[in-house]
């Protein structure tokens, strides 16, 4: 690690540890940043971790493994729930979400099947949807918006290595739209919050913007400039943009309600890039020694966090044109696969959940002095909680 990154993260760990900024980092959850060591480091998996979610509501978490099971655990507790058992390969990724009041999990895997399943019921198999030709990659729920789709609430969307992204009703089981542009393996899709918009990247090095309220949806953008396979992809929250503006030469951050103004992906390049709507990148991040597996934005919007094959975990901060602030070294003893922060919680709003999707929850389970208000989430309690997992085996839990 450079001397910088190590001068940073050192001061960091100096600044967290005044009493004065300790009670004010406990009261502001928007400049809330993981520290070293984790709360909680779980284990029960036999072969790698490669993806993890978090319950809208409850303090539970997924994580899937090669080891071809998912497992449900108590993050606040520390204890391991549940072991889910059906897929016949290695489970790639897993999602919390669906329709309101009617929270699911949904899994997909390199058996080529996506599985959804009832946590109410101690998360029976409900449903097994077929129809990609090679692994399943990436599955998300669409977050239900009036102005997209009415009914929705029940709209997934997978990536594959078949190089198509499917966009499937839960309640059916039928695949409802198959987008075709990438030229390779797709790796990462991540719905907007109004589920309006999808990116996705993977083996093409491209990222695509698709807008899926129209009939026949093509990518509206296509973003090149990686040098290598891409292996994540994250859209900015509106609290962002007040920081990304800048770099866009913007007098003015776009309107809130703008779903898709900014995005991040991560590469086998080492490096990450923010881009725009209009496919220009405005910034590469450079600083991981080893291809970067998990970008998630800070629900406050100021800072972009990344895991990586290096066994880190980085902080940039957007305020500063992407400065890494924060290294956590050896945040696992191997490579670090997958990274989520516990979506937000909707202060005022009925338990009546509608997805899983960054900051669009409803409920009031509550772990942190969550007050803190910005543009864009001053309805939305952050939850200073983030998950981790890796190569060795471990689902790591850091929280305030």
């Amino acid at each position: 690690m450079d001397l910088e990154s190590r001068k940073a993260s050192m001061q960091s760990e100096l600044d967290s540890a005044t009493p004065s900024s300790l009670s004010k980092r406990n009261q502001d959850p928007i400049s809330w940043l993981p520290r070293s060591h984790p709360r909680h480091s779980l284990e029960s998996h036999r072969d790698a971790i490669n993806c993890v979610a978090f319950h809208p509501i409850f303090s539970s978490v997924a994580s899937g493994s090669e080891d071809y099971t998912i497992k449900i655990w108590d993050w606040e507790l520390g204890e391991l729930e549940k072991t889910i058992k059906g897929h016949t390969g290695a489970i790639l990724d897993v999602d919390y979400g669906g329709p309101r009041g009617g929270t699911l999990l949904v899994s997909c895997s390199s058996d080529l099947t996506i599985k959804l399943w009832d946590p109410r019921d101690e998360y029976k198999n409900i449903r097994t949807l077929y129809g990609h030709d090679h692994s399943v990659s990436a599955v998300r729920f669409v977050p239900s918006a009036a102005t997209v789709a009415p009914s929705s609430g029940n709209l997934l969307v997978s990536a594959s290595r078949d190089k198509t992204l499917r966009i499937w009703d839960t309640a059916t089981g039928y695949c409802v739209k198959t987008l075709q542009g990438h030229t390779e393996w797709v790796r990462d899709v991540c719905p907007s919050s109004d589920g309006r918009y999808l990116l996705s990247t993977g083996d093409d090095s491209t990222a695509r913007l698709w807008d899926i309220s129209e009939s026949n949806p093509e990518s509206k953008v296509t973003m090149y400039g990686h040098e290598h396979i891409n292996e994540c992809c994250a859209l900015a929250p509106p609290a962002s943009y007040q920081y990304l503006a800048p770099l866009a030469g913007l007098k003015k951050p776009p309107p809130a309600r703008n779903s898709a103004e900014f995005m991040a992906t991560g590469s086998r390049d080492r490096t990450i890039r923010i881009w725009d709507a209009r496919g220009t990148c405005l910034v590469t991040l450079k600083g991981h020694d080893n291809w970067v597996r998990g970008l998630v934005f800070h629900p406050g919007g100021k800072y972009l966090l990344s895991v990586s094959d290096d066994k880190t975990l980085r902080c940039w901060d957007l305020s500063q044109e992407g400065k890494c602030v924060k290294v956590l070294s050896d945040a696992h003893e191997r490579f670090i696969s997958c990274l989520k922060w516990a979506p937000g919680i909707v202060k005022n709003v009925p338990a009546t959940n509608s997805s899983a999707a960054e900051g669009q929850n409803g409920g009031n389970n509550h772990t942190g002095k969550s007050n803190g208000t910005a543009a864009g989430i001053s309805d939305m309690q952050i939850r200073c909680v983030i998950a981790t997992g890796g190569v060795d085996q471990k689902l790591r839990i850091f929280a305030n």
